[in-house]
């Protein structure tokens, strides 16, 4: 994996993920290891973040690694008319590697194929989100103890949602059953569900939550994201199409775990926070041990 970016789950095969998955576990145990000192990480977040851009910076901080970047376009010469091109161009000459998000889909391949140093993909668009898709199998795989064979539930925002593309991808490498919970406007898209039926693995479309939660082993709750909407009038028509709250949980199975990729709007009630099926803080803590064995595969030190 020395030196080469990650774009999408794609750009890895099932043993590569396992090995990230593998070392995670090691950085868990310990992650403040000075394994990455006198590297420099560059971290250009076009769109906002909280939870995928703190994580990273504090993973390369905690492997000794320094942080230049910027958290807003709106800083930036982007706002001058720089391109992409151009913006990836100077940035490589002043760091290691690049993190960057983006809300235009294809935006990481593009700057992946121009940058001289590898681009690791934090989220382009409604396209894909790798890393976070690594910290979900590897919050499935802590909680669960394998990959296979399990019942995966996905609910709300499966058309826009880009963490849902990612993960629906990678767990095709495994035994998975999927369950597709959302508006009839925000199915899964054709494109994804094709990985599916390529794997040769099951999947069942639901417009109701509450029927399939007694046979999911993972709950994956998401946001209606109002940012992906070309027409905010769809926006409005199923914004509130989905609200977990804590009694819905009481014919859940002794394993079922509830991740969310955060942030949260109104489709998990504060009420479920305090139920042990609730995973997903949890989940965004797992982003800093997988996002430190991404970058120290990358640069070449693990």
């Amino acid at each position: 994996m020395k030196n080469r970016s990650l774009v999408s789950i794609n750009d890895y095969s099932k043993e590569e993920i396992i090995r990230i998955l593998d070392l995670a576990e090691t950085f868990e145990a310990q992650p403040r290891q000075e394994i990455l000192k006198g590297k420099v990480i560059a971290s250009l977040f076009f769109e906002p973040s909280t939870r995928t851009r703190l994580s990273f910076e504090s993973a390369a901080m905690q492997l000794g690694a320094s942080v230049i970047g910027f958290s807003s376009a709106a800083t930036t010469s982007v706002q001058k008319g720089e391109t992409l091109n151009d913006t990836i161009l100077t940035v490589s000459n002043y760091s290691d590697l690049i993190v960057m998000r983006h809300p235009v889909d294809g935006a990481a391949r593009y700057a992946s194929e121009v940058a001289p140093v590898p681009i690791i993909n934090a989220g382009d668009g409604a396209n894909q989100h790798p890393t976070q898709c690594l910290l979900d199998l590897y919050s499935i795989r802590k909680t669960q103890g394998t990959l296979d064979n399990l019942d995966i539930t996905f609910v709300g925002d499966l058309k826009y949602g880009r963490t849902v593309h990612s993960l629906t991808m990678a767990l095709c490498h495994f035994n998975t059953r999927f369950h597709l919970v959302s508006p009839p406007e925000l199915k899964l898209p054709s494109a994804v569900k094709r990985h599916i039926k390529d794997a040769k693995l099951q999947y069942e479309q639901y417009t109701d939550m509450s029927e399939v939660i007694p046979k999911s082993d993972i709950l994956y709750m998401t946001r209606i994201q109002r940012e992906r909407f070309p027409d905010p009038l769809e926006y409005e028509r199923v914004k509130n199409s989905y609200n977990l709250v804590n009694s819905m949980l009481d014919n859940g199975k002794p394993n079922l775990k509830i991740l969310h990729p955060l942030p949260r709007v109104n489709e998990i009630h504060t009420d479920v926070d305090s139920n042990p099926m609730a995973y997903y803080f949890q989940q965004a803590q797992n982003g800093i041990y997988v996002r430190q064995a991404l970058m120290a595969s990358i640069l070449g030190n693990k």
